[in-house]
């Protein structure tokens, strides 16, 4: 089982594009879908494709039509009831699959909603293999908010789970100074911030990553799988660093990708793979996530043919 939650969960409306963006014009729409998003939500619809067993911990008002959208992605939920409806996400995508996204805050919570979601975590929690904290903290929650969900989680007794955390900014650097998680996913820019460096253009690109994330493996995470987009993804772990690049893929929505990406890996990790098919696993799922359109899931079917070379990185 893995658990995954949601704390600022978001109905995800993309539109398509006819044309290339143009801003300040008007445009035609090709097409238009809508599907239940956020981070954790989207890792949980991954894992269940691939027949991992998964729960989404997230709030929801009963009164939201986001519960039914839920309800049609059959996506297993575990809702802790709150007030105010998600916040809806737009994405326009043109037809050479470039994406831009406008994310809205959505409610404040409240100290209330923030010990209810903490609750429902530990207990959903209980002999689980995986936690995945996954997206923005809502208005309302303190950036250590996911410290104080590891936390607690980690003090109920019994073989706690481990943690994967797929955040940015302020919430990152929290879990990461105060809770050692076992796993990050950010992307080279968020991995850049948390370490405080600056990325240099000079310098080869794969590499460059694999010796920032070293400066935070092992001492203040077990690992880190950064996310590289179309140059693919680096792994860093206390045995290694490896590159893999994705197959050939013709991008219509990068929404979502990073999230099937994170899913890949814990499908592979949950199945006893090596540290080298684990990212190519997540490779494999992201590039899949980045060919469909919307916010999609992708499942073993919609993996891309062709290889992903993955190469051990060696210690500057």
């Amino acid at each position: 089982m893995i658990i995954t939650l949601t704390a600022n969960p978001s109905l995800d409306r993309t539109v398509a594009l006819s044309a290339a963006l143009a801003p300040g014009e008007v445009q035609t729409a090709a097409s238009v879908r809508e599907d239940a998003g956020g981070k954790g939500i989207n890792v949980t619809r991954v894992l269940r494709g691939s027949r991992i067993d998964s729960t989404a911990v997230l709030p929801l008002d009963p009164a939201d039509p986001f519960g039914a959208v839920l309800s049609g992605a059959r996506v297993p939920v575990i809702p802790v009831e709150v007030a105010g409806v998600a916040r809806a996400n737009l994405t326009l995508a043109d037809p050479d699959g470039i994406t831009t996204k406008v994310n809205l805050p959505g409610v404040t919570r409240s100290a209330a909603d923030a010990a209810a979601l903490v609750d429902t975590v530990v207990e959903a929690s209980v002999g689980a293999r995986w936690l995945v904290l996954a997206g923005s903290l809502p208005p309302g929650l303190p950036d250590d908010f996911y410290v104080d969900v590891v936390a607690a989680v980690r003090a109920a007794g019994g073989e706690p789970p481990r943690i994967a955390v797929d955040t940015s900014g302020p919430a990152l650097r929290a879990v990461v100074d105060a809770a050692h998680p076992d796993l990050i996913k950010p992307n080279e820019d968020e991995l850049a911030e948390l370490a405080g460096v600056a990325l240099d253009a000079s310098a080869p690109f794969p590499e460059q990553v694999a010796a920032i994330a070293r400066s935070l493996v092992p001492a203040r995470v077990g690992a880190a799988l950064v996310t590289l987009g179309g140059a693919g993804a680096v792994l860093v772990s206390e045995a290694g660093a490896w590159h893999g690049t994705p197959p050939p893929t013709t991008v219509r929505s990068t929404v979502g990708a990073g999230d099937s990406s994170l899913a890949g890996y814990l499908i592979a990790e949950s199945r006893g793979a090596s540290p080298e098919e684990c990212l190519r696993s997540g490779i494999s799922y992201g590039s899949a996530a980045a060919a469909l359109p919307g916010t999609q899931a992708p499942t073993p079917a919609d993996i891309l043919p062709g290889d992903v070379p993955v190469r051990a990185l060696p210690r500057a």
